[in-house]
C-alpha cells in the first residue's frame, strides 16, 4: 500500500497482515483521486471515511492537504493502526473505533467527503441503507460529494442522490450528490 500524491507521495505503508480488511487496490486509488482532483481543492475539505479499515484512503487525504479527517471502523486493531500512521506522519485524522451505522446515528457533524469502503460480502440492502442514512442524517455539505466503493454485483445507481460511477477491475466507485433544484418562475 502506498501514498499516491501529495506530501507523502510514494511513501508505502505496511498495515498488520492479521487486519480484516480489503484495502483500495493502489490503481483504483489514483483513478478515484483523478475524479476528486476536478471537483474539489483538498486542503480545505472535511473528510469522512467509513469502514476505513488500514486507512489507505484518509492517508491519501492527508497526503493532498487535508487536515480535518474522521476515520471509522468497528475494528480496534485497525483503529490503533490508523492512529499510529496519523502520529508519525503528523496526520490530522480523528480515529474512532464505532459501528459505523451507529456512529452516523449519532453524528451531527456534516463533511465535503464522505467515503465508504464497507466489506463486499454485505448484503445489497446495507449498502442501500449507508447511503440512504448519509442523507437523512445530513452528514453532506450542500456542495459534497458521498462515494461508496463496492463490487460489480452491488448495484446503487437506482437510490437518490445517485449522480455517476466509475469501474476500476473489480471494484466500482458510485458517488451521490446532494440535487439542487433551480426555481423556476
Amino acid at each position: 500500500m502506498r501514498i499516491i500524491s501529495g506530501k507523502f507521495k510514494g511513501r508505502r505503508i505496511f498495515p498488520p497482515k492479521n487486519l480484516p480488511v480489503r484495502p483500495t487496490t493502489d490503481m483504483s486509488k489514483e483513478a478515484l483521486f483523478n475524479v476528486l482532483n476536478n471537483h474539489f481543492s483538498f486542503e480545505s475539505l472535511k473528510v469522512l471515511d467509513l469502514f476505513s479499515g488500514t486507512g489507505n484512503i484518509s492517508y491519501e487525504f492527508a497526503s493532498r492537504g487535508s487536515d480535518n479527517i474522521t476515520s471509522v471502523d468497528g475494528d480496534f486493531v485497525c483503529v490503533k493502526f490508523i492512529k499510529q500512521i496519523a502520529e508519525e506522519y503528523d496526520f490530522n485524522i480523528a480515529a474512532i473505533k464505532s459501528d459505523v451505522f451507529k456512529f452516523i446515528e449519532k453524528n451531527n457533524n456534516s463533511y465535503d467527503i464522505v467515503f465508504a469502503d464497507p466489506p463486499y460480502a454485505l448484503d445489497q440492502k446495507v449498502f442501500e441503507n449507508l447511503v440512504l442514512l448519509v442523507f437523512k442524517q445530513n452528514l453532506l455539505d450542500s456542495n459534497g460529494m458521498m462515494i461508496i466503493e463496492h463490487s460489480k454485483y452491488t448495484k446503487l445507481d437506482h437510490l437518490p442522490h445517485f449522480s455517476f460511477k466509475k469501474s476500476y477491475g473489480g471494484s466500482i466507485f458510485s458517488f451521490f450528490e446532494i440535487v439542487k433544484t433551480i426555481p423556476t418562475e
